[in-house]
């Protein structure tokens, strides 16, 4: 009997040592706690487009009456612009913060005013007080060194001299140069753009960033008879290099500027391929971009009359609805990188580059 007490004493003693043991060396439990699966705070599931005219909606028409003059604001936001034609599962809101001719100073902290409005990354970061973003897409670059807008408008004027050299021309030999002066800048925007949701708790698997590039509005395809000016008054030398030489470079610069912020990508440069700007001919139907587009109503009016043409050679409506399904497909996917293409029922969704990565 005292045997078996001293076996059981001592079988009590080694539980025991055993047991501290575990505690000392393991510790309590400190498991992590499980992922959260969203954004943080409180407020409706939302995605937000920042940037310049290719997301605020310029072409596509019914502008805010705040964003269309009002007070010096011509931002020209559009409810038939990009965001609001994404269909993501979820999703219970779409804002649009985009402003047209917006350079990434102003998409970015700081004190960069576009058509009398501040900071769109400020505006994004005082959003997340009552909603929860999920995603930001983000368009802009062109408005910075390249300043495609004024591109386009020169080789409408060399249009007007058949003497003189095609404004590609000149153009083409500083191209590559303002594509690179730009790379840094969207840097910087998306890095501002990450810093207000890192403010705001936000960790980096809380949301997607996106950021897009620009489709090339118009193509060597023009039917002769309208390349004057009741359409599309531009050299056929012109309408190649933008389409096949412009858009790739700044399309290749905005890639290099998403890899170095961290930001996935979606090249635009090749969807509007067959639905340029008077590619339809006499069935403008058919296309995805405002042709040159005269308001005459605005030249009546000082304030408004140098506005009269700002619309011309953007993405209308239809052109919205293609990029906002390909926007749609590309957020429900794991691929870095995309291009919008058109498939075999017409309609643009996503390809995977061949230098993409998948997350």
């Amino acid at each position: 009997m005292r045997r078996y007490r001293w076996w059981l004493g001592g079988f009590a003693l080694l539980f025991v040592v055993a047991l501290v043991g575990v505690f000392v060396f393991s510790g309590p439990d400190v498991s992590p706690p499980p992922r959260r699966t969203g954004p943080p705070g409180t407020g409706p599931l939302t995605i937000v487009s920042i940037g310049d005219s290719t997301l605020s909606g310029e072409g596509a028409g019914d502008y805010t009456p705040d964003t269309n003059g009002l007070n010096g604001n011509w931002c020209h936001r559009s409810p038939n612009a990009t965001v609001f034609r994404t269909a993501v599962p979820g999703i219970e809101q779409k804002i649009n913060l985009a402003c047209s001719g917006a350079p990434s100073g102003q998409v970015a902290l700081g004190e960069t005013a576009q058509w009398t409005e501040l900071s769109q990354a400020a505006r994004l970061g005082a959003l997340t007080r009552d909603h929860r973003v999920a995603a930001v897409v983000v368009a802009v670059g062109a408005n910075d060194d390249p300043h495609f807008s004024g591109l386009v408008g020169g080789c409408v004027q060399a249009s007007f001299s058949s003497n003189g050299p095609p404004c590609s021309t000149a153009i083409e030999a500083d191209w590559q140069a303002k594509v690179d002066a730009m790379v840094p800048k969207v840097v910087s925007a998306l890095g501002d753009v990450k810093k207000v949701l890192a403010d705001a708790g936000y960790q980096p698997g809380d949301y997607q960033l996106v950021l897009q590039s620009y489709a090339a509005p118009i193509g060597p395809g023009i039917p002769e008879n309208l390349r004057n000016l009741s359409a599309c008054p531009f050299r056929v030398e012109d309408l190649r290099w933008v389409r096949d030489s412009a858009v790739p470079k700044l399309t290749t610069g905005l890639s290099a500027a998403a890899t170095q912020a961290g930001a996935r990508f979606l090249d635009l440069s090749k969807a509007g391929y067959g639905h340029e700007a008077c590619s339809g001919g006499a069935n403008p139907g058919t296309e995805w971009f405002s042709r040159l587009r005269l308001q005459l109503s605005d030249l009546a009016k000082v304030d408004r009359a140098s506005h009269a043409l700002q619309e011309s050679f953007h993405p209308n409506a239809a052109g919205h609805v293609q990029f906002g399904r390909c926007l749609t497909e590309f957020l429900g996917t794991v691929d870095v990188a995309s291009a919008c293409l058109s498939g075999a029922d017409g309609n643009l969704h996503p390809a995977a580059t061949m230098s993409a990565g998948r997350r």
